[in-house]
Formats: C-alpha cells, structure tokens, sequence
C-alpha cells in the first residue's frame, strides 16, 4: 500500500477510532506491519494532527488496558476447543 505517510497516519486513527479497532487489526486491514502502525500512530501523527493524535491515544490505552482480559479469553477459548475435539 504506497502512499503518502502522513495520509496513511489520519486513515489509520481514522479507521481505529471509528471501529476501536486494535493494532493487530488495523495493521490486518491495511495490509502492513503492527510496527508500522504503531510509529505512526504515536510518533507520526502526534506531529501532523494533535488532536486526532490525542482521540487515537485514548482508544488505544484503552485496547492496552484490556489486553490481559482478551488474552485469557483467547486461551480459555483454545482449550475448551481442544476438549471438544
């Protein structure tokens, strides 16, 4: 996907503020990298759109704060998927 970095930086906090979407997942949908994803959206864009910065800010702390529940949650659900079997 080439285009112009700072474009790329306003439609991805675009994208994860309307959805609340994750790293992980906006990286998915935009076909690149999680890293590149996260240096944008905390490095880049802080310098090209604060307050867009500061609205994708919020929704990703609050992924990160929620991120051990998702993850016992994925584990819980891989076993019992293996006891079925």
């Amino acid at each position: 996907m080439k285009m112009n970095i700072e474009e790329r930086a306003c439609d991805l906090a675009a994208y994860i503020i309307e959805s609340r979407a994750t790293v992980r997942a906006a990286a998915r949908k935009f076909g690149i990298s999680k890293s590149t994803v996260h240096k944008d959206l905390s490095e880049r864009l802080e310098q090209i759109n604060r307050p867009l910065y500061l609205q994708v800010k919020e929704v990703l702390d609050f992924n990160k704060s929620e991120r051990h529940i998702r993850g016992g949650l994925a584990t819980k659900e891989k076993y019992s998927a293996q006891k079925k079997s």
